[in-house]
């Protein structure tokens, strides 16, 4: 199975995520065409760049031609003086009230974007519509919209959209607001929309089995937002990395940007040690600062699952992969919510969905609701429960399941062509079935019961002189 592994030594930001998955093989026409999809009039510039010695890839988003005005990111390294304190770039964010005069607040940014610095309608009243959308902030809603109208494949919309939402949610957390009257400055600004879209392009383009993730290194400090002067992590990031192991070390600086924390839990990583697997190819995404003595790089590895299992003498390749499994239990949710929740889920990428019986409190009947999937999916199904359910909750857990190698082998019975579907281990054929479907509609074309198309369809299978029309993986 295809695995990845994200080491954040240095911690994570957008941009170095973004850098670390152009250098471990995902092409930059994947990212690019992705920033053009949105309509901002945004693109990428991607160059190699020397972070404290180690070669890497540096993504700059430029915004009708300029680097885009997300504070510190988007000034190259060689241009930003070099301080031992953890901010060094102060620019000012407007913000017009319904006066007409500007006043303006001083963020600091020390690696990839500031904090959220979210305001809600309720901090600054206005009597008029924005005029400028980019001065005053996106909201959550326009920018779920924006992404959601953009022609891109539908998971990397949900991961995108997973990611922004994580966001929104923990800033409205700090500030005891809904999360819809959140607006965001930076992380709505165009840079850091087009760092969640075009990384989550780039992940489903990776297309792995699993993910997994060192523990993070959040850095030290502290770091001045619009709401006052923090220790790192800043109180948004903070709340997304709750439940997550992270540590300080090395420097005084911020080292995890609110997007890149929404990103890494949008794909829900495996935590802990680099799994047992065979490296193939190894990215490094820079992030603005060339620190001496400090790579400010994140590192990611992809290649093979490298377990093994005897099996009659032989070793061969394990046939074991990681899933997430999804659950909630439901005691006062419509059995024809639950059908299309199911047929929904599976239409979304699940591999499996279940539906069991269960009492629960109060001698209540209720049905538990199982989801297996991708971990690379489990975030947009996630949502699919939350939103379309009556839950309050999911229990979410990865597990190992083993799997045959499936494939296709069509034979010719007196009803019609009938496909075989076999069960492999090792190149060994552990199990046969008939497809049901074809089964079904060949007894509805010749009238007979499907039991006896099946049993034509198992004994041109078993024939040893049977014409096998050929097979599909």
């Amino acid at each position: 199975m295809r695995v990845a592994y994200i080491d954040c030594f240095a911690g994570i930001a957008g941009d170095m995520l973004l850098g670390a998955l152009v250098d471990a093989g995902v092409p930059e026409k994947v990212l690019v065409d992705a920033t053009a999809a949105l309509g901002l009039g945004a693109s990428l510039r991607i160059e190699r760049v020397d972070r404290s010695g180690i070669a890497c890839t540096k993504v700059h988003v430029l915004e009708n031609g300029h680097l885009a005005d997300a504070p510190a990111e988007m000034v190259p390294a060689e241009q930003q003086p070099l301080k031992s304190a953890a901010h060094t770039h102060q620019p000012k964010t407007q913000h017009l009230h319904k006066t007409g005069h500007p006043h303006s607040h001083e963020h600091e940014h020390s690696h990839a974007e500031s904090e959220a610095h979210a305001h809600t309608h309720d901090e600054h009243s206005h009597s008029h519509p924005h005029s400028h959308e980019h001065t005053h902030g996106r909201s959550l809603t326009a920018i779920r919209s924006l992404i959601q109208g953009a022609p891109l494949a539908e998971p990397v919309k949900q991961t995108a959209i997973r990611a922004f939402e994580l966001l929104g949610h923990s800033e409205a957390k700090i500030h005891n607001v809904p999360v819809e009257d959140i607006h965001f400055h930076e992380v709505g600004a165009v840079d850091a929309i087009v760092d969640i879209v075009a990384a989550s392009a780039g992940i489903h383009h990776l297309n792995v089995g699993a993910w997994y993730c060192s523990a993070i290194n959040v850095g030290g400090g502290t770091v001045v937002c619009a709401h006052g002067t923090f220790p790192v992590p800043a109180p948004a990031t903070a709340d997304m990395l709750r439940g997550l192991p992270t540590y300080s070390a090395h420097v005084e600086q911020e080292l995890v940007t609110p997007t890149g924390a929404a990103l890494l839990r949008a794909i829900d990583p495996v935590f802990g040690p680099q799994p047992a697997m065979r490296v193939e190819r190894i990215g490094y995404g820079a992030g603005t600062r060339n620190s001496k003595g400090f790579p400010n790089v994140l590192r990611l590895s992809v290649g093979e699952n490298n377990e093994t299992q005897p099996t009659g003498g032989r070793a061969h390749a394990a046939n074991c992969e990681t899933v997430t499994v999804m659950e909630t239990a439901l005691d006062d949710l419509s059995p024809q919510v639950l059908a299309y929740v199911a047929e929904t889920a599976l239409a979304r990428g699940a591999l499996d969905v279940m539906l069991t019986q269960v009492i629960m409190k109060k001698g209540r009947p209720g049905t538990v609701l199982t989801v297996l999937c991708n971990p690379a999916d489990s975030a947009a199904l996630e949502r699919l429960i939350l939103t379309e359910t009556s839950t309050l909750g999911v229990r979410i857990r990865q597990e190992r399941r083993s799997c045959l190698q499936r494939s296709h082998i069509a034979v010719a019975t007196k009803y019609g062509e009938i496909r075989i579907k076999v069960g492999s281990l090792a190149g060994e054929r552990m199990n046969a079935a008939p497809e049901f479907e074809d089964c079904r509609v060949a007894a509805a074309r010749h009238k007979v019961a499907i039991k006896q198309v099946q049993q034509a369809a198992i004994a041109a299978y078993l024939r040893p002189d049977s014409a096998k029309l050929g097979g599909t993986a």
